[in-house]
């Protein structure tokens, strides 16, 4: 066989094998990002807060131009109340959640390595909410009964979204938005009768290997 024939097999082939490789969606990913909490509720007002997320996933083909999101991601969530210190001043109080989510997810590909849109459901396992210490005592303003902050801070220990979200990019790094509402009273576990309801927004980088 000619010499430069088999040079050019071994180039197809080297390439043919390089765009299967190149098609293959099975990669592991790490993300990093910002996110914006608010409890949504009538009970007393709220405002959003920034927090930050850090996790791990695995995204594979699944079928056609679809393909399936496996993911484990550590957040820290913050949100202000307005309340009343014991000056009876205003005051912003920050509460702050620390959680685990475990998602899965199916992404359809508009264009393979570059653009496709998620979605899927969450799960959230957290503790209490935190508080500063000299915030403690401050109480919710524009409530019927005098109701001090710090009894909001035993909550709902399980959280469940659906999420949705855009993902666009190159094939090892690509920017991430998505949303999530939580279907569960995250209150319920609180005195007096509240419910809220979570409301994430997030913005990640992930980066595939």
């Amino acid at each position: 066989m000619n010499k430069n024939l088999i040079v050019l097999l071994l180039f197809i082939t080297t390439i043919g094998s390089a765009q299967y490789g190149y098609r293959d969606s099975n990669m592991i990913g790490i993300t990093l990002g910002l996110n914006q909490f608010n409890l949504k509720t009538s009970d007393f007002e709220t405002k959003p807060g920034d927090g930050w997320n850090i996790g791990l996933s695995m995204r594979g083909n699944a079928f056609n131009d679809w393909d399936a999101i496996y993911g484990l991601q550590f957040s820290e969530y913050n949100f202000k109340v307005m309340t009343l210190n014991q000056s009876m001043n205003e005051r912003e109080t920050n509460l702050k959640l620390s959680c685990a989510n475990i998602t899965f997810q199916l992404s359809y590909k508009f264009i393979e390595n570059h653009l496709s849109v998620e979605f899927g459901p969450m799960v959230q396992i957290n503790g209490k909410l935190a508080i500063e210490e000299t915030d403690e005592d401050n109480i919710l303003q524009n409530t019927e009964e005098i109701y001090p902050v710090k009894n909001l801070t035993d909550i709902s220990n399980f959280t469940v979204y659906p999420v949705v979200g855009l993902t666009a990019g190159v094939r090892n790094v690509r920017l991430n938005v998505t949303y999530q509402y939580g279907l569960n009273n995250m209150l319920s576990k609180t005195e007096g009768g509240f419910k809220g309801n979570a409301s994430v927004l997030n913005g990640n980088v992930i980066f595939y290997f």
